[in-house]
């Protein structure tokens, strides 16, 4: 379907809204643009919030990110993020960037959204690897990107936050919405027991699904960078960083002591991923310390998300 400049522009502020109401951004976080046909793309200004914009706000821009228009505003300092996607992802029009708190805590943490724990989830969004961290608004943060780019619709950035494509804008934002959805569960299952993952047999019917549905391509099946390709994966599984346990409080480990600190075990293998893990890595399972106050602290508001959801 051919969407004029303006529609674009009315459905960026419009998916700005959204991500703002929603909690993915704050102040002038985050970023969203939208390729038209004839190739250049409507991107959101530098230093603006996402809940406040107009369509004059918004910048046309070529390829490589140089204004069209003079008068028009400076384009995101992250536009080639952008580019780059666009670059390596003909079929994708729109890229929505944002720092969603449950997905950029998994992205904080080093943990990858890369289980499959929902068939949801497999067949509409994929995994959800993790980058390794590159410095905002510079080139590192595009190399980072670039290896991940051609197999996955959404990526978790190390310290950073989560970025999702899509054919149009809606789709890029479903994405990203999905991303932020799946990374609650996970924690939420996470807390409440032991997440159990879908059998390799479930996931090849669930990806067959996918790339029948035009979903993902065959290209981006077998590149894909996580456990969801049994026996399939293009990449080794990562290696643990050894001086990662030197940041854990051996003292509150040994036992769980309800009167001193609560050791979580969250059971997660370490994810064939390209990044490093840096987290505690104790006889083959994660660690995570928290005081007894963090801990209810995180189940009290974990089950007001649940409330909320429920009603």
């Amino acid at each position: 379907m051919i969407h004029t400049e303006r529609e674009i522009r009315s459905h960026i502020v419009e998916i700005g809204r959204r991500v703002y109401e929603n909690g993915y951004v704050a102040a002038s976080d985050g970023n969203i643009s939208a390729r038209l046909d004839d190739g250049t793309i409507v991107t959101t200004p530098t230093m603006i919030c996402k809940g406040r914009m107009n369509e004059s706000d918004l910048v046309l821009v070529d390829l490589d990110g140089n204004k069209l228009r003079k008068e028009e505003r400076h384009p995101s300092s992250e536009f080639a993020m952008h580019r780059e996607i666009y670059r390596l992802r003909p079929e994708i029009h729109a890229v929505v960037h944002a720092h969603p708190p449950f997905g950029t805590g998994f992205a904080v943490a080093n943990v990858p959204l890369d289980k499959p724990l929902l068939s949801e989830v497999v067949l509409t969004l994929g995994c959800v690897p993790l980058t390794s961290y590159g410095t905002p608004s510079t080139n590192e943060l595009v190399d980072s990107l670039t290896p991940f780019i051609p197999y996955h619709d959404a990526l978790l950035m190390a310290n950073h936050g989560a970025v999702a494509c899509g054919a149009d804008l809606e789709a890029a934002y479903a994405r990203m919405e999905t991303l932020e959805h799946f990374a609650k569960i996970a924690l939420i299952a996470r807390l409440v027991g032991q997440p159990q993952e879908l059998p390799a047999e479930a996931v090849s019917k669930l990806l067959d699904v996918r790339e029948k549905a035009g979903y993902m391509s065959p290209d981006a099946r077998g590149g894909q960078m996580c456990g969801y390709v049994q026996n399939e994966t293009a990449r080794p599984p990562a290696t643990v960083n050894p001086s990662a346990s030197a940041n854990v409080n051996t003292n509150a480990m040994a036992s769980v002591n309800t009167n001193a600190t609560a050791s979580v075990n969250t059971n997660a293998t370490v994810s064939p991923c390209s990044c490093t893990a840096t987290h505690a890595h104790t006889h083959g399972e994660d660690m995570v310390t928290l005081t007894k106050q963090e801990l209810n602290a995180l189940i009290t508001e974990a089950a007001r998300l649940i409330a909320r959801e429920i009603g």
